[in-house]
C-alpha cells in the first residue's frame, strides 16, 4: 500500500492520524508482505556514511603539504642535473616525514564506526497482530514497536499508547532529566525537547512503557539528520598548515629573487653559466629547511604522546597546536560542565530553605542550616526512601542503581545522612503504590507500621498540596492554611525559576485506613529541589581559561533557566546576569543581521540550541576570526563538533558518535585537561616558533654566504650536497632539541596569541636576519683570514667555510633563549635534549671527516689543526655577539 514518506512534522498528528497516514494498525501493526515492500522502496534502517579513509589515502595525505611540494621541486631539479646523491637524500627526508605522521594517525584512528555501533539493537514491532522481535535495521516506516524500560529506540516514531514512559534524550537535546511523554497532539513550533508524543533514534526508555509507530529511519531521522550534517561539515586547514604555508611562499620568493639578482649579475660579469646554474641549485637547496617537516612533525608527534599522559588522546598531529592557539571553547553542559546526574540542590521546609551538596558520599549544607525543621528532616528522609522504586544491581564488580534518576538521586541522599535507604524499606514493609502518572503527578506507597499504617508520598508541589491539610512544623503538625499554601507555591516557582526541578514529600500515619484510597488527608512536610550538579574542578578549570584569555560559551540543549543556573555555579557569568539566547529566538545564519551577529558574540549562555543551531554559531565565531574549540560529548554535539577548529569529546559519557567525529578525546571527560591541554598545545607552538627562527636563520645564513662567496671566491662556494646536510644532520638534531622543550610554564597567563599574525612575525623576520647576517660574517670573516693567512686553495677555502658555518649554527642554538633569561642558565641551557643534539652532531662531523667515502662526497679535505682551531674560534663569534647585545641591552633597560 503506497505511503506518503517521510511525513513532516509527525509531532502534529494526532494517534488516529498518524495511523492512518502510514495505514497502520495499533492492534496489526503492518503486514510481513507489506513491510517487505516498504524495505525495498525506503531501503534499510542504517546510514549512509562516508568510508574511512584507507590506508593508501591516509599515506598519501602525508606529503599535501607546501613544504613538502618544494622538497620534491628540489628533487626533481637535482635529478635533472644529474646530483642524484642529492636527490636521494631529499627524498628520504620527504618518506621519513611522511611515516612518522601516518603512523601517529594510524595510532590515534579508532577502529570501530560509530553509527554501526548504535545501530547493533533489536526491536519488538507488531507484524500480522504478533510481536515479534527483529534487527533495527529492517524496522520499516509504519512499523508499530513496543516499548519498555531498558529499550534503545531504533527509530524517529509517534506515541500511540503511553504508560507512565519516560526517555532519556540527554545525548539528543542535552536534557538532564529523563523527558515524560505521552500522545497529545502538538503544535508545528514545538521544539525538539518538548515534543513529547515523540520518541526518537537512539535513545533509552528509562521507565514505564507504551507503543509507538514508526515515522523515520535511518537519515530521516533526527539523528540522521545530525549525521548528515557531520558529513556535510568541512574540515579547515588548520592554523599550523596556514601559517607553514604562508612561510614557504616567503621562503619561494626569497630563493628566485636571491637567484634572480645571482644569476643576473653571473652573466653580466661573464661567469661559465654551468657554475651560475650550479650556485643557484646550492641557493635554492639552502633556501628550503629541508629538516622543518620532520621537526614539525616529530615536535607535535611527542605532543601526541605526553598530552595521552595528561588524559587526552589526540586523534590528528595537527590539533595538538591548534588546541594551544584556542581563544573562543564553546562547551555543552550535560556531562561537559555537570556531572550528567541528578543530585540534590536545596530543601524547602515551611520554616527555612537550606542549599546542600553531596560530596564523597557526604551531605553538605552550602547555604544555611536546619536548625527548627530536624523532625521534619527525618521524616523526609523516610519518605525520600519509602516511596522509592530505584533498585540496586550488581554489575562491573560493584553494585549500581537503576530506576529514575530523581530517585536513584533520593537514594543518595538518604545514604548521604548516614541512613540506609534500603535498611528502611526492610523496616517499612511495603503492602501497596500507587504509581506516579501524567494525570495524578502523585507517587504514593503504603507501609505496615507497629501502630497501624504509614503512607509515603512524592510528586508536583500542586498536585500533592491538594492531598494535604497539615503541614509539619518544629515538632508537630499544624493545619496547612491558603496562605501557606500560596508561600509553597510561590517558593516552588522561585526554585523552578532557578532551574530547579522541584518536588513536594508528604505522608501521613494511621491506625486504619482504606487500602484503596489513602493518597488523601497527608501532611506536608518539605519540597527538594533537584539539579544535575557542576563537575567539582569545572570552576578552577574555567578561571584558568579566563585568566589565560579564553572566552568560554555554553551552548546546551536544556532548558534556559537550568542553563543560566548552571553557568552561575560554574563562574560563567556573574550571579546578576540574565542574558540567554533560547534556540526558538536565533534567526537562520542566512538573515542574520549585524545586530544579532554582535549579539551572539557577547552572550555566555545559549539553551535549547538545535544541533544545526550549534553548528551556526561555531560557523559565526570563526567568521569572526575566533580559532574555535567545541566540546561535547551527545549525538547533538557531533555536527559542531566537526565544523570548529577543534573538536574535543567526552571520552567516558561521551556517545561513540561525538568521540569519532572529535579531534580530541578526553579520557578522564575533565574541563581541567581541556585546560592542561591548552597550556600544552602554546607551550609546543613557543617550541615550533623557536625552532623555525632557528631553522629560517640558518637557512637564510646560508643563502647569503652562497651568495657573497659566489661574488668573492666562486671556485670555493659551498656545495649543494654540503649544505644539505648541514640542513638534515647540524641543523635538525638542535631544532628536534628546541621542539622538544618544556616551554614556558607561564603561558596560561597571557592572552592567546592574534591567530591572524604568522608563525614569522615581522620582529621575528628582523631577528632572524640578524642572526643570518652575523653568521654570515662570521663565515666570510674565516674564508678571508685563510685566503690571507693560510692558504688560497679553494678546496681549503670551501672546506673553512662548511666548518666554520657548521660549528657556527650548533652554537647559535643557545641565541634561541629569552632575550630576558640568564646567559648561562636559562631553559635552552637546562634542556637535556640540546646537549643531546650537540654531541651527536659533533660525533657525526667528525666521522663525516674521519671516513674517506664521506669527505669524498662532501668535497672535504685533510685539514690542519690551525685550520681548524681558525674555524671553531669564527664558529663561536655570532653567539658572543648575540649574547653581548642582548647584555648591553638589559643594562640600557635597566
Amino acid at each position: 500500500m503506497k505511503i506518503k514518506y517521510p511525513i513532516p512534522n509527525p509531532h502534529t498528528f494526532s494517534v488516529e492520524e498518524i495511523l492512518h497516514a502510514f495505514h497502520s494498525d495499533s492492534v496489526e501493526g503492518i503486514s510481513q508482505v507489506e513491510a517487505e515492500q516498504r524495505a525495498k522502496e525506503f531501503g534499510p534502517n542504517v546510514y549512509k556514511t562516508k568510508d574511512q579513509k584507507s590506508i593508501l589515502l591516509m599515506m598519501v595525505l602525508q606529503f599535501r603539504s607546501p613544504i613538502v611540494y618544494l622538497l620534491f621541486f628540489a628533487v626533481a631539479v637535482t635529478s635533472y642535473f644529474q646530483n642524484f646523491i642529492e636527490a636521494i637524500a631529499i627524498m628520504v627526508v620527504i618518506l621519513i616525514n611522511a611515516l612518522i605522521g601516518f603512523f601517529m594517525e594510524l595510532q590515534a584512528r579508532s577502529s570501530m564506526n560509530a553509527l554501526k555501533a548504535m545501530d547493533v539493537i533489536r526491536s519488538n514491532v507488531i507484524r500480522d497482530g504478533k510481536i515479534e522481535q527483529i534487527p533495527s535495521e529492517k524496522i520499516v516506516p509504519g512499523d508499530i514497536i513496543m516499548l519498555e524500560a531498558g529499550d534503545v529506540i531504533p527509530g524517529d516514531a509517534h506515541l500511540i499508547e503511553s504508560n507512565q514512559l519516560q526517555c532519556d534524550e540527554s545525548s539528543l537535546t542535552g536534557e538532564s532529566l529523563p523527558t515524560e511523554k505521552n500522545t497529545e497532539k502538538l503544535p508545528k513550533e514545538t521544539v525538539l525537547g518538548d515534543q513529547f508524543n515523540m520518541v526518537f533514534k537512539g535513545t533509552s526508555v528509562m521507565n514505564g512503557n507504551g507503543k509507538a509507530v514508526i515515522t523515520g529511519i535511518a537519515q530521516h531521522t533526527q539523528l540522521g539528520a545530525i549525521t548528515s550534517l557531520v558529513e556535510s561539515s568541512e574540515e579547515k586547514e588548520t592554523p599550523l598548515e596556514k601559517k607553514i604555508g604562508a612561510l614557504s611562499k616567503k621562503l619561494i620568493w626569497l630563493t628566485v629573487g636571491m637567484i634572480i639578482i645571482f644569476a643576473t649579475t653571473g652573466f653580466i660579469q661573464g661567469k661559465d653559466w654551468v657554475l651560475i646554474v650550479e650556485t643557484s641549485i646550492a641557493l635554492a637547496v639552502a633556501a628550503f629547511p629541508e629538516g622543518l617537516p620532520i621537526v614539525a612533525t616529530v615536535a607535535l608527534a611527542y605532543g601526541m604522546l605526553l598530552m595521552a599522559k595528561r588524559n587526552a588522546i589526540v586523534k590528528k598531529l595537527s590539533a595538538v597546536e591548534t588546541l594551544g592557539s584556542t581563544n573562543v571553547i564553546l562547551t555543552d553542559k550535560t556531562g561537559t560542565l555537570t556531572e550528567n546526574k541528578i543530585s540534590v540542590d536545596t530543601f524547602s521546609f515551611p520554616e527555612e530553605t537550606a542549599k546542600v551538596t553531596i560530596e564523597n558520599n557526604v551531605l553538605r549544607f552550602e547555604k544555611g542550616k536546619l536548625e527548627k525543621s530536624e523532625k521534619g528532616y527525618q521524616k523526609l528522609m523516610l519518605i525520600g526512601a519509602l516511596c522509592n522504586n530505584a533498585s540496586a544491581k550488581m554489575g562491573d564488580s560493584k553494585i549500581k542503581l537503576l530506576g529514575d534518576p530523581i530517585e536513584i538521586a533520593l537514594v543518595h541522599l538518604v545514604d548521604a545522612t548516614g541512613s540506609s535507604s534500603e535498611a528502611l524499606k526492610l523496616q517499612y514493609r511495603r503492602i501497596s503504590e500507587v504509581p506516579f502518572s501524567s494525570d495524578t503527578k502523585i507517587m504514593g506507597t503504603l507501609h505496615k507500621i507497629s501502630s497501624g499504617y504509614l503512607v509515603a508520598a512524592k510528586g508536583s508541589v500542586e498536585n500533592l498540596l491538594q492531598e494535604c491539610n497539615r503541614k509539619w512544623i518544629g515538632t508537630s503538625t499544624k493545619e496547612l492554611s491558603v496562605e501557606d499554601r500560596k508561600k509553597i507555591l510561590s517558593d516552588s516557582e522561585e526554585m523552578s525559576a532557578n532551574g530547579l526541578r522541584v518536588l513536594a514529600f508528604a505522608y501521613k500515619e494511621e491506625a486504619e485506613l482504606n487500602k484503596e484510597d489513602y493518597l488523601n488527608s497527608l501532611i506536608y512536610v518539605a519540597m527538594i529541589g533537584f539539579l544535575d550538579p557542576p563537575r567539582l574542578d569545572i570552576k578552577d578549570a574555567i578561571l584558568s581559561c579566563r585568566k589565560a584569555g579564553i572566552k568560554i560559551v555554553m551552548i546546551t540543549g536544556d532548558h534556559p533557566l537550568t542553563a543560566l543556573n548552571i553557568a552561575k555555579k560554574v563562574g560563567l557569568v556573574d550571579e546578576t546576569e540574565q542574558n540567554v539566547i533560547p534556540g526558538i529566538d536565533l534567526p537562520s545564519v542566512e538573515s542574520l543581521s549585524e545586530e544579532w551577529n554582535r549579539k551572539i558574540l557577547s552572550t555566555a549562555v545559549f539553551a535549547r540550541t538545535t544541533p544545526k543551531q550549534k553548528l551556526d554559531i561555531v560557523d559565526i565565531y570563526q567568521k569572526a576570526g575566533n580559532i574555535v574549540a567545541m566540546t561535547g560529548d551527545g549525538v547533538n554535539d557531533a555536527p559542531a563538533l566537526k565544523k570548529a577548529d577543534i573538536g574535543i569529546a567526552m571520552g567516558l559519557r561521551g556517545t561513540q558518535v561525538a568521540k569519532e567525529t572529535a579531534s580530541i578525546v578526553l579520557k578522564d571527560d575533565s574541563f581541567t585537561s581541556i585546560a592542561q591541554a591548552v597550556s600544552h598545545g602554546r607551550e609546543i607552538f613557543q617550541n615550533i616558533q623557536k625552532f623555525v627562527v632557528y631553522l629560517v636563520s640558518c637557512n637564510l645564513s646560508e643563502i647569503f654566504i652562497v651568495t657573497a662567496l659566489g661574488f668573492i671566491t666562486p671556485a670555493a662556494t659551498l656545495l649543494p650536497l654540503q649544505i644539505l646536510f648541514l640542513n638534515m644532520v647540524t641543523d635538525v638534531f638542535p631544532a628536534l632539541a628546541l621542539g622538544l622543550g618544556k616551554g614556558d610554564r607561564t603561558v596560561m597567563e597571557n592572552p592567546p596569541r592574534d591567530p591572524k599574525h604568522p608563525i614569522v612575525s615581522n620582529r621575528n623576520w628582523i631577528t632572524i636576519a640578524l642572526y643570518a647576517i652575523a653568521m654570515t660574517i662570521s663565515v666570510i670573516a674565516a674564508v678571508s683570514y685563510c685566503k690571507q693567512v693560510i692558504t688560497s686553495d679553494p678546496r681549503i677555502v670551501n672546506n673553512v667555510a662548511f666548518i666554520t658555518l657548521a660549528f657556527a649554527q650548533l652554537f647559535h642554538v643557545f641565541n634561541m633563549s629569552s632575550a630576558r633569561s640568564h646567559v648561562l642558565v636559562n631553559d635552552i641551557t637546562k634542556n637535556k635534549y640540546v646537549w643531546l643534539a650537540l654531541i651527536i652532531c659533533t660525533v657525526l662531523m667528525m666521522l663525516v671527516y674521519a671516513l674517506p667515502q664521506m669527505r669524498l662526497v662532501l668535497g672535504l679535505e685533510m685539514l690542519s689543526g690551525t685550520v681548524w682551531i681558525i674555524s671553531l674560534l669564527f664558529s663561536l663569534s655570532p653567539l658572543v655577539l648575540v649574547q653581548v647585545f642582548r647584555l648591553i641591552f638589559k643594562v640600557q633597560n635597566t
